[in-house]
């Protein structure tokens, strides 16, 4: 077996191995050429191919960014030394690592993880995503007295990146983002980024969206909300609760009937909270990392 970086010919069969390996995941939508190297190229990713006597049987992407460095899409041909193929590509691309860990992501009670666990693999915490059905507006929570609750103005995008990359205590946005929003979907404008506003100063934000892909694929109707971000000294005031209100009733308003977001299985209040909102889990993935001898 050999491994190597993909090339664009190796495009149709990555698309089917991808397809064939991920077909009864959850929500899974299938790839196409374009769709593929859209994604390669915009994240941006560096996939490897194994191949035995000239033909792809299997491939594995790297990705660095916003979390950390990542090993995504581990699919190889269903044969009698596939789990060969896998450990070969799992031990390439954690070559690739420039920092001290790597981690990926595993469906939650997955027998895979025990295969994960026999390369080095540990469970450090998960992701959940959660769903809530959209039949009539809700009351808004109460928020302090001074507060606005309103949508963001077409020249507040400074401060808005600032806000969330205060809330984050990273960089989670630049400037530009809602312009990219803009282009992914051309309904979106300001008009759906709510914020909380305080004596003047952004305080709390939630961005909603239409769950787009997922909506063409399966035919729904599904909004998406980012996950609320507040300054950490304006946290436990109810901003968080009542801007995901206030999306929620703005996705109902525009045709929506069901809400996702994703939440961090760490983030022991907002599971609770959003329960109480009328979110239940959907789905739960664990994160798996390796670390590695800074030598």
């Amino acid at each position: 077996m050999n491994v190597r970086p993909f090339t664009n010919e190796d495009l149709p069969d990555m698309v089917r191995l991808l397809n064939q390996c991920y077909e009864n995941s959850y929500e899974f939508i299938p790839f196409t050429e374009e769709k593929l190297l859209q994604e390669i190229k915009e994240r941006p990713l560096q996939v490897l191919v194994v191949e035995e006597s000239g033909a792809v049987k299997g491939l594995v992407a790297y990705a660095s960014g916003t979390w950390g460095e990542e090993i995504e899409w581990l699919a190889v041909e269903r044969q009698p030394n596939s789990e060969q193929a896998e450990t070969l590509l799992v031990r390439e691309v954690e070559q690739l690592v420039k920092g001290d860990k790597i981690f990926t992501v595993v469906d939650a009670g997955s027998p895979e993880i025990g295969k994960w666990a026999r390369w080095g693999y540990k469970p450090e915490g998960g992701l959940y995503h959660m769903t809530a059905v959209l039949n009539a507006p809700k009351p808004i929570p109460r928020v302090p007295e001074r507060a606005v609750l309103r949508t963001l103005r077409p020249d507040e995008e400074q401060k808005l990146v600032d806000l969330v990359n205060k809330a984050y205590g990273w960089e989670r946005l630049r400037p530009g983002t809602i312009q990219d929003w803009k282009k992914r979907d051309p309904a979106f404008n300001e008009e759906w980024v709510h914020v909380a506003e305080l004596d003047g100063k952004l305080v709390s934000v939630v961005v909603s969206r239409v769950d787009r892909e997922y909506n063409e694929y399966f035919g729904k109707r599904r909004g998406y909300l980012g996950p609320a971000a507040t300054l950490p000294e304006h946290r436990r005031k109810g901003f968080a609760s009542a801007l995901t209100v206030k999306a929620m009733n703005f996705l109902l308003s525009q045709g929506m009937d069901s809400v996702a977001l994703y939440t961090s299985e760490r983030n022991e209040a907002s599971v609770p909270l959003l329960k109480k909102l009328g979110f239940k889990i959907a789905h739960h993935w664990k994160f798996l990392y390796k670390h590695f001898s800074k030598a």
